[in-house]
């Protein structure tokens, strides 16, 4: 199975927790079929990535990075690479890379979709239609700045930074709320 067809199966099979989210899931599969280039950045203006939100195993605390293009705190993820087989690995790979956690593991279902507007490519408006995963680590572990991030940092779940967006605000509720209804699946192995 390719990275395209594991996306549509991937969307396909998730049940939304809402009717707005549920809409975002019928966008994305229509883009999936309209575009056979949609999971590369390539594909414009809109493309898929995946992204995870960090959070601590006892729901305590996420990890961000303060992104340096945007200057904004993020969840970590970004664009799939061709080596990527799934959603869930792209997302694993790329929190990884940008956290510097070697002990995480991440829920292959996703938690949220985000569709936002990005600078990305030669035609605007552009947007990410991000498929946002969970992973845990231990709250303790260290955290290491990418070339992409001027800093990554441990937030109380309830202590985001004042200026944090609504979409990571949301998705770190999402995820302490999946954490704590169902830790065994959110503390599944890796995902390829």
């Amino acid at each position: 199975m390719n990275l395209h067809d594991d996306a549509r199966r991937t969307l396909a099979a998730w049940s939304p927790p809402d009717r707005s989210q549920e809409a975002l899931r019928e966008q994305y599969l229509t883009h999936l079929e309209i575009h056979g280039d949609a999971m590369w950045r390539s594909c414009h203006p809109d493309h898929l990535t995946a992204s995870a939100i960090v959070i601590a195993e006892d729901a305590s605390a996420v990890a961000l990075t303060l992104h340096a293009k945007l200057a904004r705190w993020l969840q970590f993820g970004g664009h799939c690479e061709p080596a990527d087989t799934s959603l869930a690995g792209a997302a694993e790979r790329e929190t990884r890379e940008e956290s510097g956690l070697d002990s995480l593991r991440l829920d292959p279902t996703p938690l949220l979709l985000s569709r936002h507007e990005v600078p990305c490519g030669p035609l605007r408006p552009a947007h990410h239609l991000d498929v946002q995963f969970l992973a845990v680590a231990p709250a303790d572990a260290p955290l290491t700045v990418s070339e992409e991030s001027t800093e990554v940092r441990w937030f109380g779940i309830d202590d985001l930074p004042a200026d944090t967006d609504a979409t990571v605000r949301a998705l770190s509720a999402a995820a302490a709320r999946r954490l704590r209804d169902s830790p065994r699946r959110a503390l599944s192995s890796r995902s390829d």
